[in-house]
């Protein structure tokens, strides 16, 4: 099958590290990808032989409305339209047979929504799907968002399938997010993504090329794509600073979108503390094999390696400008599985406190953590097999009339 993979990559590193995991799973079973991609890093990834991207223009969130170019200096809408002709334009050229759109639903700033009708208009025989992580937003404010910009109507008319990237019995979308019943069967739990980390028996090998003694103590702090991370790592340099008696190493990976002045201050404090600091490490699944505990701020991504590598974790979730971090830390912890401290009342401290009781006590984490199960590529290949196998009129069932509210500025087309 040709599958065609887009993810807006506006903020963080979530979204490209989850489509690059999917698409090599799905080009391990003999399927051709193709990825739209707003990442202004995705170059620095590890890209297999099979996979390629075209890259859109990238576009920074500055807040959950505001988006504005990342590189070019021009008006923020003429970027939107550059990324809006583009995303159309490869559909309509590569012909997808599955068009797989990654959280959001009719992409950044509505720029898919074009591409979905032309889907549905021209090529019925196109199977679109809407993959969302385990945790959106709170309850209240994901039915909200969904009811004033009609989302529960765009998964009706616009969308074969829905997969949940999460599991139904940790966090129920379906009821939680008031998914009505016409759409349920759409709806898939997959599970959570895996990731490729190194095995077991090679973390003794990387834990010498890191310079590690045997038996010492290594902690990884790590702040995803870096944008709102600063917190996190000024307060762990805070608690090395104020001279705790922690007797671990460190490294830090601040993110490359880390605003350049403070990565410059906090790097500067690092190196005074003979601490590694990096905005970036491509092999970033092997220093988390390695380490005996890893600091990170709970993105869903991150929580993903970090279970496949079955590491001691201890957890600073924002809750702001959506609540999913918290939300999932909490959830987590509930089952025994990670130690978190709220971002907005964190202290070097209590950081201290929970990470000493994390290594002290690292088997009990680490065996529950081998055992939570992880089987999105299983589920996912298995409904991509079903989905080459059904006839293109399942596509979009009836294909009744296509309204658009006019909150999209479009109207019907039949």
């Amino acid at each position: 099958m040709k599958i065609l993979m887009y993810s807006h990559d506006t903020y963080g590193l979530g979204h490209v590290r989850r489509t690059m995991a999917l698409a090599q799973s799905l080009l391990a079973n003999g399927h051709q990808v193709l990825i739209l991609t707003g990442s202004p890093i995705v170059g620095r990834f590890d890209i297999p032989k099979g996979i390629d991207f075209v890259r859109i223009p990238g576009m920074i969130k500055q807040s959950n409305e505001v988006y504005v170019p990342h590189s070019i200096a021009i008006d923020p809408q003429l970027t939107l339209a550059i990324r809006q002709n583009i995303i159309l334009a490869t559909a309509q050229t590569f012909r997808p047979d599955l068009f797989l759109v990654d959280k959001a639903p009719l992409g950044l700033k509505l720029e898919v929504t074009a591409t979905l009708i032309w889907l549905r208009e021209n090529s019925p025989q196109t199977k679109v799907v809407l993959g969302l992580r385990d945790i959106m937003d709170s309850p209240e404010s994901t039915i909200q968002e969904w009811r004033e910009r009609k989302m529960y109507e765009v998964f009706e008319q616009l969308y074969s399938e829905i997969w949940v990237y999460g599991s139904r019995q940790i966090f129920d979308a379906v009821r939680e997010y008031a998914i009505p019943g016409s759409i349920e069967p759409k709806v898939h739990f997959t599970g959570y993504i895996p990731r490729q980390i190194p095995r077991l028996r090679n973390r003794p090998g990387i834990r010498r090329e890191l310079g590690l003694c045997s038996g010492e103590k290594f902690v990884l702090v790590t702040a995803g794509g870096g944008g709102d991370g600063f917190k996190v790592i000024d307060t762990y340099l805070s608690m090395i600073e104020g001279g705790q008696d922690c007797g671990f190493r460190s490294m830090i990976v601040t993110g490359p979108m880390l605003n350049v002045d403070l990565y410059d201050e906090l790097a500067a404090r690092a190196r005074r503390l003979k601490i590694r600091i990096v905005k970036f490490h491509r092999k970033i699944e092997k220093i988390m094999l390695a380490s005996d505990c890893v600091v990170s701020m709970g993105g869903y991504n991150t929580m993903c390696e970090l279970v496949c590598a079955a590491r001691p974790m201890l957890i600073v979730p924002r809750s702001v400008p959506r609540e999913e971090q918290l939300m999932r830390a909490q959830i987590f912890a509930a089952r025994g599985l990670l130690e978190f401290i709220p971002r907005e009342t964190v202290t070097a401290g209590e950081m201290h406190g929970k990470l000493m009781n994390l290594l002290k006590n690292a088997s009990q984490y680490e065996r529950r953590l081998a055992e939570f199960p992880m089987t999105a590529f299983d589920v996912i290949n298995s409904r991509v097999g079903k989905i080459a196998l059904r006839s293109p009129s399942a596509a979009f069932p009836g294909h009744e009339p296509l309204w658009m509210p006019d909150f999209y500025g479009y109207v019907t087309t039949q």
